[in-house]
């Protein structure tokens, strides 16, 4: 193995999915994931720091990612239009879809993963909510959008893990707020 390989990162994160998906989280070490990259562990340690972090890593781009959406937004947009501008803006990072899919499969199959991942929804609400607030979106209405927004991104995205066509994660996402804003007319 010579000093330096391209594409690390890569290789450890496909690895570890690799391994994720065959014996399941809990059972994979990472001497494990950096075997089967042709890597090292503490190459490993040099990109992620800990096993979980191949999975939740970016969560911090996302989350830079949705406040800078969200304070770009026009200022003449309604709360909803403005929770939109964000949500798309962070679907736009999300363009592996295959990755995506066997990353969600393996947090489906482990409790303390599915925790791990509500609790990052969740921070994305609270930023989603705050941003709207900082705009002089009242309390309530700013928290409800901010709810109803990571919920309609939880749906679009399970929608584009599953699907078999050719549509970005922004577009599902769009459509799914689309078809929020008809079941609220509709009401």
């Amino acid at each position: 193995m010579g000093r330096w390989e391209p594409n690390a990162a890569g290789r450890l994160r496909e690895a570890a999915m690799d391994l994720y998906l065959e014996q399941g989280f809990e059972q994979t070490t990472v001497a494990e994931i950096a075997a089967r990259a042709g890597l090292t562990a503490r190459t490993f340690f040099r990109y992620f720091t800990d096993k979980r972090e191949v999975l939740f890593g970016g969560a911090e781009l996302l989350h830079e990612r949705l406040v800078r959406a969200l304070e770009d937004a026009p200022a003449d947009a309604t709360p909803i239009e403005a929770v939109a501008a964000a949500l798309t803006a962070i679907a736009e990072l999300l363009v592996d879809r295959e990755f995506s899919g066997r990353r969600q499969q393996v947090i489906d199959a482990n409790a303390e993963l599915r925790e791990r991942e509500l609790i990052k929804m969740a921070t994305l609400s609270a930023a989603l909510t705050d941003g709207l607030r900082t705009r002089g979106v009242r309390d309530s209405d700013a928290r409800l959008a901010g709810e109803a927004g990571i919920a309609v991104f939880r749906v679009a995205f399970d929608r584009w893990v599953r699907s078999k066509d050719d549509r970005m994660l922004a577009q599902v996402v769009n459509e799914a707020l689309s078809q929020l804003r008809t079941l609220v007319a509709a009401s």
